[in-house]
């Protein structure tokens, strides 16, 4: 994709993240979407074959960024200016998540956010998969692998939720400390 394609790309992505924050997802028209970006119909749909492809993309570009950049520490964005990176993928995933890139915290509670926490929520699955369950073969065999990755990552959008409607008081080190002390006797 040349740089022409991407700044396109990102004035469609930036406009619709705009109209989402100020209608549901249901009440946007691909017009608003090609009114807001100042982009031609035939450019929208060269990029995106409907809104819900702009919705798919957009999530995957939002929530694949931050997951990758939780399961590789070494990527910090300049948050460890001391040099200590977190010890938890979970703490590294609420600091990015406190930098809010792209509103992203105001898209997981808009009046859409069902259809944004549910893609949040399917990225968190595959963290968890990969970064926690199934290390220990011999831990809760009676508890299958899908319900474990499931209940973790819901009690970790709940707990994002949470800590959103309560204005954000808490750090992204209290949390994870809170969330590490629920769900490590689990794992």
């Amino acid at each position: 994709m040349d740089r022409r394609q991407k700044k396109t790309r990102a004035a469609i992505f930036t406009a619709f993240s705009s109209l989402l924050a100020e209608k549901s997802y249901g009440r946007i028209t691909v017009q608003d979407i090609i009114d807001a970006a100042d982009v031609g119909r035939t450019t929208f749909y060269a990029h995106f074959e409907t809104k819900d492809d702009l919705l798919r993309e957009l999530c995957k570009e939002l929530f694949g960024h931050i997951i990758s950049s939780a399961m590789d520490c070494t990527h910090t964005h300049g948050l460890y200016s001391d040099g200590r990176a977190p010890e938890s993928v979970f703490c590294h995933l609420l600091q990015h998540l406190e930098e809010n890139d792209n509103n992203i915290l105001g898209l997981l509670s808009c009046e859409s956010s069902d259809i944004f926490l549910r893609y949040f929520k399917d990225s968190l699955n595959e963290l968890i998969r990969t970064q926690f369950v199934g290390r220990d073969k011999s831990a809760s065999p009676a508890v299958p692998q899908y319900f474990l990755v499931n209940h973790i990552s819901g009690s970790f959008v709940e707990m994002v939720l949470w800590w959103i409607k309560g204005g954000r008081k808490q750090t992204p080190q209290e949390l994870d400390r809170y969330f590490r002390a629920v769900i490590e006797p689990v794992l």
